[in-house]
């Protein structure tokens, strides 16, 4: 059986925008690849709401990339494919982090990655919508983040291409929901799986 492997934040874990719970087996985008691709592979869900990719999260290690990725691929058999889907937390203006650090972070991981996984797929932040300045994350992003979030995806390809990685941009099939312009609804958690699954 190929493992794969998704590590990400809330929207891999299966944030649902509408009321703050996760969405069930039967929507979430990773179930739905598990499903599609069938016995031949193990989707594994890492998921972790507010989880950042570069910089240190106050919540603690689970929640910080930089501190629990090293751990985490060290530990983990070596997986067939390792879907890293990472860095949008970094964008709260709280981190306040360079398009420098991001790089420079991203990098990082996937040297990691590399020392483990036969295969990465790299999926870029989201691109975030102006309707998260009235909703309930405006709070932790700002138009700085907006405008960053328009910015890395280059960079995530530029990186990909560099370590021999595979590049998805979400960004071209899905877009966040209307509610809080962070996270995705059902049907495009669907369109995400349906996409991902055509790489296998």
């Amino acid at each position: 059986m190929k493992k794969i492997i998704c590590y990400g934040d809330s929207n891999t874990f299966g944030y649902n925008p509408k009321d703050g719970s996760r969405y069930g087996e039967n929507v979430r985008w990773t179930s739905i690849l598990q499903n599609k691709l069938g016995t031949e592979y193990e989707v594994i869900n890492e998921g972790m709401c507010d989880r950042t990719g570069f910089v240190n999260n106050p919540k603690g290690v689970l929640f910080s990339a930089p501190k629990h990725f090293p751990k985490f691929i060290s530990k983990s058999e070596n997986p067939y494919t390792l879907i890293l889907w990472i860095g949008t937390n970094d964008l709260q203006f709280l981190y306040n982090i360079s398009l420098s650090a991001i790089e420079k972070g991203l990098e990082h991981l996937i040297k990691l990655a590399k020392t483990k996984a036969e295969r990465i797929i790299i999926i870029p932040p989201v691109v975030l919508d102006e309707k998260i300045l009235d909703g309930y994350f405006r709070c932790q992003f700002d138009e700085t983040s907006i405008a960053k979030s328009k910015d890395v995806g280059s960079i995530y390809e530029t990186l990909a291409d560099t370590y021999h990685c595979e590049f998805f941009d979400v960004n071209k099939i899905a877009k966040p929901s209307d509610i809080d312009g962070l996270h995705y609804d059902e049907n495009s958690h669907k369109i995400i799986a349906e996409h991902l699954a055509q790489l296998f």
